[in-house]
């Protein structure tokens, strides 16, 4: 139930001693609050008058403020490690969002990602402050109860002692019961996150394919299957309940028999019997609470481990190892016997590529052939499991490196457009460029009518909650912003085009060209009609290089894996 890593945390020590002193001053305020309330109870029944137990009433008074004031004091100090300690996580989290970058979102998903950094450290926080809060008051204040009732009459403490590890038992039977529940349940969470995330970002797309209401049918049977799951693990946490109250209630119930029996048999007053059948409940309470919170706790530990299990992948290694200034006409990039796996299955086979100087090289092959995932290791997203990686003669291990990092422009399908300014949006790579700049950015794009359609012109808000452009006229922006920086001589590209329709694509085509000149580009596509662009293509298939050469040459040898290929998407209507 306890994750070991919390006793690493910083500070965690000194909050458990303060926890205990407190655990410890409440669990004798409760003892106070029985022995007094007894005593006041026994002196009324003996006909004595309000006045003459008035000290009694006061020191119960006392008892019970101080009782509820740990509760306050516990439950702040607890709420302060919690936030403390959850934002340190989630400045972590983020941290390693940025450093890990699009290989851990392909791995967790989208929505899961989202949700581990909001209500996965909401319920880690539960977690911290409910947890420790419920298992010191479980681990102290019935053991001092147990020795004071004990000490009044041992065979109830007796009994009160051999009941407890029952009552355990059966709580620990249906915990494990609910704990298999709540991790179905928070399986089914993460997977609708991820997919209710990633219908929103591809809602236009659906729309565009008639697809919307199917994958709302989808989203519908995936949020059913949670809502099964969470009723059946709180059936499991309701039972548990029940039980457990059921337990408590006829064991307090036996011992007040008991002490029924010997109050009329002369074996022991009143004042003990009552403070005895006080107490006995307070015995049972913090177990009770425990088990109240159970199943928040679960929800808390899950979200731990999965925030812990992005926390501990290690830190890339080695990014500054490269040592490069600017990308020039005599600069080489170079791929050796290079392979990638993803998930136990290789994606790359034995890739050698050499790039040079202002080469536009066209990565070219169908769906899944393994263009993206090259596009990625040479961005720098991937890491390579094996193979040498040179630039300049510098042989690194990944292309993770700063220097490379501030080489190149990449330029997906769909470019995300910030919640912000066009011009902002234009100057993301160069936040210093004059008003005179982006304006011939602009103009060199074609951007030049949607700036004039817009209310505000270049001022005006676009992305989430603003204006929303199209596709081609995402890609412009794009463009925009690779004008604005100079300094960039590498432009990867993947795919730019592909959900553009082909009016869109030839006039975003003549566009980019005259950018091209000047830069090692690297272009993922399969759009054919790209090559009178290009100095060099690579045929890709089933993730390996068939065939390197250039695009006339290859196109006029009718056995070449270009034609083949050609063929292949002429059959696929692209």
């Amino acid at each position: 139930m306890i994750d070991k890593r919390l006793f690493a945390l910083p500070g965690i020590i000194q909050s458990l001693i303060i926890l205990v002193i407190l655990t410890g001053i409440q669990a004798l305020a409760i003892i106070a609050q029985g022995v007094f309330l007894a005593q006041i109870i026994t002196d009324l029944w003996q006909g004595r008058t309000i006045n003459q137990t008035f000290f009694n009433i006061l020191w119960f008074v006392v008892a019970f403020i101080i009782r509820q004031l740990t509760v306050i004091f516990k439950n702040k100090h607890m709420s302060k490690f919690a936030d403390h300690t959850v934002e340190n996580y989630r400045v972590q989290l983020l941290a390693k969002y940025v450093e890990i970058g699009p290989n851990i979102i392909k791995k967790i998903g989208t929505g899961n990602a989202v949700t581990t950094l909001g209500a996965g450290l909401d319920n880690v926080k539960n977690y911290f402050q409910l947890l420790l809060i419920k298992v010191f008051d479980l681990s102290i204040i019935p053991w001092l109860i147990l020795i004071y009732i004990t000490y009044l009459q041992w065979e109830q403490g007796i009994f009160l002692l051999l009941i407890f590890p029952v009552i355990i038992l059966f709580f620990i039977i249906l915990g494990l019961a609910a704990q298999s529940k709540a991790d179905a349940e928070f399986a089914n969470f993460k997977n609708l996150n991820n997919r209710f995330v990633d219908a929103l970002r591809g809602l236009p797309t659906l729309k565009q394919l008639g697809l919307s209401d199917s994958y709302g049918n989808e989203i519908y049977n995936i949020s059913e299957d949670y809502r099964k799951t969470t009723m059946r693990t709180l059936r499991v946490a309701i039972t548990s309940t029940f039980a457990l109250d059921f337990f408590t209630t006829l064991s307090v119930a036996i011992v007040a028999v008991f002490l029924g029996m010997d109050l009329m048999n002369t074996k022991i007053t009143l004042f003990p019997a009552l403070t005895i059948l006080i107490l006995a409940p307070e015995y049972f309470l913090p177990l009770r609470n425990f088990a109240d919170d159970y199943h928040a706790t679960l929800n808390g530990k899950n979200a731990l481990t999965d925030v812990m299990k992005v926390i501990d992948i290690e830190n890339i290694s080695e990014k500054k190892q490269l040592q490069l200034t600017t990308w020039q006409s005599d600069s080489q990039l170079s791929l050796s016997h290079v392979q990638f796996s993803y998930n136990a299955e290789t994606t790359l086979h034995d890739i050698s590529l050499v790039a040079r100087g202002y080469q536009k090289i066209a990565l070219i092959g169908e769906s899944g052939s393994g263009k993206s995932t090259l596009l990625s290791i040479l961005g720098g997203f991937l890491q390579p499991d094996q193979g040498q990686i040179s630039v300049n003669g510098q042989k690194i291990n990944h292309l993770t490196q700063e220097e490379w990092q501030r080489q190149f422009f990449y330029m997906p399908q769909s470019p995300y457009i910030f919640h912000e300014s066009l011009r902002n949006n234009i100057k993301f790579y160069a936040k210093s460029a004059t008003n005179e700049s982006v304006n011939k950015a602009v103009e060199q794009a074609g951007l030049n009518d949607l700036v004039n359609e817009l209310p505000e012109g270049l001022d005006t808000i676009i992305g989430e909650s603003g204006r929303q452009l199209s596709g081609g006229q995402a890609q412009r922006v794009a463009l925009a912003r690779m004008l604005l920086d100079s300094s960039r001589k590498v432009l990867l590209f993947d795919e730019p085009t592909a959900h553009l329709d082909i009016e869109t694509e030839i006039d975003l085509k003549k566009t980019m060209a005259p950018i091209l000149n000047q830069h090692l580009v690297l272009f993922a596509t399969h759009r054919l009609h790209w090559l009178d662009q290009m100095d060099l293509v690579v045929v890709m298939r089933e993730g390996s290089i068939v065939e390197i050469g250039q695009p006339d040459v290859l196109l006029e040898d009718e056995t070449s894996n270009l034609n083949a290929l050609r063929h292949e998407l002429h059959k696929g209507g692209l």
